[in-house]
């Protein structure tokens, strides 16, 4: 495998010494990006965490996170999955989120699996998956992903919506696939990324308005960053893969879920179903958090990084 340079907006990840960025071509020949940000020289190497993000994400977002992971010895890898960030979109119109198939982003897993021996980074690995990563990564670890351990904040095991819009979604979903509208975006979204498209007050990512700024900042300065509402092909792709997970065995390895009282994007239900049938597994619950825990105020965000390094460290 060749890996050649690719964009990397380091003034608006703020993230530790030394990161760069890759593009690496995937199996089936779509283009991703792979961030990656070394561990500080001056602490003891402990590993490397392979941060899978969620749905509308990109490398530099993760930038503070890296920080918090260097200065305890963690390098981190993390990645712009296919149809965001600057990973090759599958649509003409930008804006819109979309895959063809769900385990496809496994296809974007094994490539980036495959890059760590080109990249420099040392193990023992870890997981970290937020989001729909959270799902993307259940299924990895199922498909025998090579970490010591894997840690989520909200993971996407299921999507917080009323039984009415649960039925419509399903409904809506399935026929668009069938009379060829999947690529038409899912109705109550728009093609602005969340951030920009919403006030700070009453939004469902953090509780802290200078992380919100940080996020809007970044997807402002670059608007190639930017993604947004899910396709109706998307959405039934998730929903599927959801209820194809949750009847699947849980894999054998350590595993900490942090997860919002304040949750309202993902199915709080669907994750305590799953840690409640984690032999091996932990949840955590984040008093007042909202879904992006790494992106909340100083104490949850300080709290957090300090209960997973610890878990890494355990595990090592």
């Amino acid at each position: 495998m060749s890996l050649t340079k690719a964009p990397f907006y380091e003034d608006v990840a703020c993230g530790p010494a030394g990161g760069a960025a890759y593009w690496v071509l995937t199996e089936d020949g779509v283009k991703i990006r792979v961030g990656v940000w070394p561990a500080s020289p001056d602490v003891d190497a402990k590993g490397t965490v392979l941060l899978f993000p969620g749905r509308t994400e990109y490398v530099e977002k993760y930038g503070l996170t890296a920080v918090d992971f260097a200065a305890d010895g963690f390098a981190m890898v993390s990645i712009d999955w296919r149809g965001q960030g600057l990973g090759d979109r599958l649509l003409s119109n930008r804006g819109v989120g979309h895959v063809h198939a769900f385990p496809d982003y496994q296809k974007d897993v094994r490539a980036v699996v495959d890059a760590l021996d080109h990249l420099d980074l040392s193990g023992p690995f870890y997981l970290l998956g937020h989001s729909m990563g959270g799902c993307i990564g259940l299924r990895a670890l199922m498909e025998n992903l090579p970490v010591k351990a894997a840690a989520f904040t909200g993971p996407m095991w299921g999507i917080a919506l009323t039984p009415f819009r649960r039925k419509a979604g399903w409904v809506l979903s399935s026929l668009s696939r069938t009379f060829g509208f999947a690529n038409v975006m899912s109705p109550g979204t728009t093609s602005e990324t969340y951030v920009v498209d919403n006030p700070f007050d009453d939004n469902m990512l953090t509780t802290d308005p200078e992380m919100f700024a940080y996020m809007q900042s970044q997807v402002q300065t670059y608007p190639d960053l930017a993604l947004g509402g899910p396709s109706l092909g998307w959405l039934n792709e998730a929903l599927i893969e959801c209820d194809r997970l949750a009847i699947r065995p849980t894999p054998n390895v350590p595993a900490l879920t942090l997860l919002g009282t304040q949750e309202r994007i993902v199915d709080m239900e669907a994750v305590r179903d799953r840690m409640s049938r984690w032999t091996n597994g932990t949840l955590q619950m984040v008093e007042g958090a909202e879904h992006e825990i790494l992106m909340e105020n100083p104490q949850i965000r300080h709290t957090s990084m300090q209960a997973l390094t610890r878990f890494y460290s355990e595990h090592a």
